[in-house]
């Protein structure tokens, strides 16, 4: 992809220059230069930001579960959402495929829609406001006057391919009181989920079973812990 593109720029910018030096046959040498030299700059910019853009990756993003069972009782509390921690291999927007011996790789066609923790701490808020189980759901700095303090870290989230193919998403998770600091309850979520291949499109429609499973597990486990 990069050797076409840039074999493109450099006919482009032949072609540019030809027509360049035609037209201006009756100007100075100075003028001619700088001519030149602005037109192969513009030509090559123009090529380059077409290669880039043909190039990106699709990006992907993880839904939150959107429905839940039914909760008697008044809803009630207030929870901060933490953004979940995690390993430099899985702290990014890549899709990350792990082989024998634990060495992380990358898939090359597609992304997530921004770097993982960020947007899973996103989908648990979403997931949280979607069960209606509280009074209010955020961040921490949302100025929420919060009781609990949900804090994660994630353990696995990536593509495995031996043999067959499939996801693995793992979280721990801790339920802390937000006004004593201390640990209530700590759990660790899992799940698995096969993949049809190993192409970007086929991996995050798996991963997205298996983080709806994690989510909604989370949801209804710290809801009973409350």
């Amino acid at each position: 992809m990069v050797r076409a593109c840039l074999n493109s720029i450099a006919g482009k910018g032949e072609k540019g220059l030809s027509g360049m030096q035609d037209g201006n046959a009756g100007l100075g040498l100075d003028a001619t230069r700088r001519s030149l030299t602005f037109g192969m700059i513009t030509v090559a910019g123009l090529a380059l930001a077409g290669c880039a853009s043909t190039s990106a990756p699709r990006v992907y993003d993880i839904p939150a579960p959107s429905t839940f069972p039914a909760r008697a009782g008044a809803v009630r509390g207030q929870l901060l959402v933490a953004e979940p921690k995690a390993i430099a291999s899985l702290d990014t927007e890549r899709i990350a495929v792990r082989g024998p011996g634990g060495a992380y790789s990358y898939l090359t066609d597609g992304a997530w829609a921004d770097r993982l923790p960020k947007l899973l701490q996103a989908r648990i808020i979403q997931a949280f406001e979607n069960a209606n189980r509280l009074r209010s759901v955020g961040r921490p700095g949302d100025r929420l006057a919060s009781d609990w303090q949900l804090i994660a870290d994630i353990r696995s989230f990536e593509v495995v391919a031996q043999g067959s193919t499939e996801v693995v998403v793992e979280m721990s998770v801790k339920l802390v009181n937000d006004r004593s600091g201390r640990i209530l309850a700590g759990r660790v979520f899992s799940a698995r989920a096969p993949a049809a291949g190993t192409d970007a499109g086929n991996v995050s429609a798996a991963f997205a079973g298996a983080v709806q499973t994690v989510m909604r597990d989370i949801v209804l486990w710290t809801t009973g812990q409350i």
